[in-house]
């Protein structure tokens, strides 16, 4: 006890010391110097500031900045062995980590296999003091360098190199690093060395190290998509395989994809893992035949049956046999699998990645492992026998149960009459007979597009002897010159086969189609890429062709056409012009189509009134009445206020209002309305469609085909502007 009690007074003292304080005295640290800020004896001040100046490196706390930052050092120490002559030391390699945030020490030692002793952490990670007389300081990173000796608990440790970051930071922090010194051998693990190099095995021995190609390829499989074309199959089917080759030890194994209900057996696998040989079945061999090691009898006979064997290095009358490796199996390749001829196609992603990183193979393209398809048989129906349509017989053939013909739905429902839009194609046509009587009669040939049906209504005549109405009910019609009875499907009427000019035979009558309503004009026009003779650019094209050998020729016609050089020409005499210079080629239609491309139309009362009365009836069919609102906005946007508006903003008004028109018929109400400065005077057409205060008449609206009697459409063509005509056909003349 007072031993311990003097080491206490002393490392007290050394601590601490007395002063006096207005002549008391007093006990004091050892940081306070004595006077004149002069350390006293013995007395070591720490720095008050640091070596670096004021602004370098960051601000945050050393736990935080240097936070999983640590110096390592590579260590040796000699450890005295007394207790054994063998050795007088060992030579012990150790690792020294120094860790920034908190300046703790670890020292650990890497475990060697059978060293025969403990390894691993030597020190426990803390703070370590520095060895007396300084024991009451603890180690910093100004303590470390290459090539020094520190000592730890008595024990000195000789640094001999470090990492590459511990360099980094020492040299930041000013250090001058010295070069690395080399490690001496530990003696008692060199002569353990050469006693086992010296050693050899008592017994036929030869080490096969299979574990580090186990260790680097374990779980890593390559697989192949095969196919095997079995010759005994019954329906000659080739069957699907999956190869997979296990990298960590050569071996193969197959797996069957059993398609459901193909009626073969279910067996777990095709091939059991194993390697496998490039010649079986040729090559198969007898027990024993094969082995890992070839050994030779010394002594023979010569000892009774006792027998003295040593291992054969040269392997003499060894038999060798090849089996598949990885480098043998690429797409496309056929393998033998015990006789079995077996086609890679395919692969998937691990594979290729394998193949493209070890043998720089790029090409991976599949080989169609499924055989042509058969070509299907042409299905053969029999011939119409007269009962009921030809659709509906043509079911009765395509399935057992009986089904009714499959209508086009979706073009029902997109063109249905909807609104304005009727959807309609109607066609004035005459009858082609020498009957003085038969030439007379006036009908309506209407084609609904939303089912390709075709109706005729007779124009009902006074005093003709011939009763007017239906003529022929609403039905698909078949073309004539068709055999009756038949396999084939007949072929009927379409859109495309009627247009003012065209000749048709219906059930043995035959029509001249003179005329068409505007609608129909409109619509074909719209739709040019279905209609070729409503198609401007190709007819153009086709005019162009035949008149630009006389192009001259043509200006003086057409000059010589309007004396008065008012560059405007009758429809009449433009149609007989177009008609003499094509020599008849173009349709009726055809030389419509021009004429309403570049005729002059003109605007007529009578044309408005029924557009507003249409207009009136669709607003008043869906309960439209936000009048009142819709001129409001208008006069709103109005700014000048001078009761008109540009057309553009007129219609994204009304579109806003979601008016329940059609998008063209909008728009021609909107062209009505307009001034000559192309502006809407938005209050009459506000008033116009206002159906509470205008009465609609129902003679105003055509309701079906009954009511239109032929006559000329509603924006009729009357005169022509012919230099546009002439500039598009020949150019500009200079």
């Amino acid at each position: 006890f007072s031993i311990a009690l003097q080491i206490g007074k002393e490392r007290f003292h050394k601590s601490q010391h007395w002063s006096y304080c207005n002549n008391v005295p007093m006990l004091v640290g050892e940081n306070k110097p004595g006077i004149g800020g002069e350390p006293l004896l013995g007395q070591k001040l720490k720095p008050k500031y640091s070596v670096f100046p004021e602004g370098m490196g960051s601000d945050a706390p050393a736990w935080v900045a240097f936070d999983k930052q640590i110096l390592s050092f590579d260590a040796y120490f000699e450890e005295e062995m007394p207790d054994k002559n063998p050795e007088l030391y060992r030579i012990r390699r150790c690792k020294i980590y120094f860790y920034l945030e908190d300046d703790t020490i670890q020292v650990i030692e890497p475990q060697m296999e059978n060293s025969g002793i403990n390894q691993g952490t030597i020190v426990q990670r803390h703070r370590i003091p520095l060895p007396p007389p300084q024991e009451d300081e603890f180690y910093t990173v100004d303590h470390f360098n290459i090539n020094t000796e520190i000592i730890l608990y008595a024990r000195k440790y000789k640094i001999i190199d470090c990492d590459q970051f511990t360099k980094n930071f020492l040299r930041k922090m000013g250090v001058r690093l010295n070069p690395p010194a080399g490690c001496p051998d530990d003696p008692y693990t060199k002569e353990r060395q050469k006693l086992l190099d010296s050693m050899k095995p008592l017994r036929p021995y030869e080490r096969v190290d299979t574990l580090k190609q186990f260790l680097e390829h374990d779980r890593h499989v390559l697989r192949f998509f095969c196919v095997w074309d079995d010759p005994k199959s019954r329906f000659n089917d080739p069957r699907k395989l999956v190869l997979r080759y296990y990298l960590s030890d050569d071996t193969i194994d197959i797996k069957e994809i059993i398609a459901v209900n193909s009626g073969q057996d279910t067996v777990p696998l095709f091939l059991r893992r194993d390697k496998l040989p490039k010649d079986a079945p040729i090559g198969l061999y007898q027990p024993g035949t094969i082995t890992s090691r070839t050994v030779l009898n010394v002594f023979g006979n010569l000892v009774g049956d006792r027998g003295r064997y040593i291992l054969d290095n040269r392997k003499t009358g060894a038999v060798h046999q090849e089996f598949y490796r990885d480098s043998d199996l690429k797409i496309g390749t056929v393998i033998n699998v015990w006789g079995r001829k077996i086609m890679l196609c395919d692969c998937d992603e691990f594979t290729k990645e394998y193949y493209r990183t070890k043998y720089g193979i790029e090409d991976f393209t599949p080989v169609s492992c499924k055989a042509p398809p058969l070509p299907k048989p042409e299905k053969t129906f029999p011939p119409y026998n007269g009962f009921g349509s030809e659709e509906d017989s043509l079911c009765s053939c395509r399935s057992l149960v009986l089904k009714p013909p499959r209508k086009d739905f979706k073009k029902f429902m997109e063109k249905d009459r909807s609104g304005m839009e009727s959807n309609t194609l109607r066609f004035l046509a005459k009858l082609v007979t020498e009957s003085p009587i038969d030439k007379e009669r006036k009908f309506i040939i209407s084609y609904f597009l939303s089912d390709d049906t075709i109706s005729v209504f007779e124009h009902i005549q006074q005093n003709t002897g011939i009763l007017g109405g239906k003529f022929l009910g609403r039905g698909h019609i078949k073309k004539p010159g068709q055999e009756l009875f038949k396999s084939e499907p007949s072929e009927y009427f379409k859109a495309q086969d009627l247009f003012v000019g065209a000749r048709v035979c219906f059930h043995g009558h035959n029509f001249l189609l003179v005329d068409a309503d505007e609608y129909t004009f409109s619509y074909m026009e719209k739709h040019a890429n279905e209609f070729a003779v409503a198609d401007t650019g190709v007819i153009l094209k086709r005019l162009k062709d035949i008149t630009e050998p006389r192009s001259q020729e043509i200006r003086q016609l057409f000059a010589a056409t309007d004396p008065d050089h008012t560059e405007v020409i009758e429809y009449e005499p433009f149609r007989n012009l177009i008609a003499s210079v094509t020599e008849g080629v173009f349709s009726e239609h055809e030389m419509v189509t021009l004429g309403r491309y570049y005729g002059v139309k003109e605007k007529y009362e009578s044309d408005l009134h029924s557009l507003l009365a249409g207009a009136r009836e669709q607003l008043k069919k869906n309960s439209f009445d936000s009048f009142e609102q819709l001129l409001a906005v208008l006069v709103y946007n109005d700014r000048k206020k001078c009761g008109v508006l540009p057309h553009e903003m007129c219609r994204t008004i009304c579109k806003s209002f979601k008016l329940p028109l059609a998008n063209d018929d909008l728009q021609d109400l909107l062209t009505m309305f307009e001034d000559d400065d192309k502006q809407v005077e938005y209050k009459k057409l506000v008033d116009g469609l206002n159906w509470r205060r205008n009465h609609i008449s129902a003679s105003q609206v055509i309701k079906n085909e009954r009511d239109w009697r032929g006559q000329p459409s509603s924006l009729p063509v009357r005169k022509i502007k012919y230099l546009p005509l002439l500039d598009d056909l020949f150019g500009k003349e200079e």
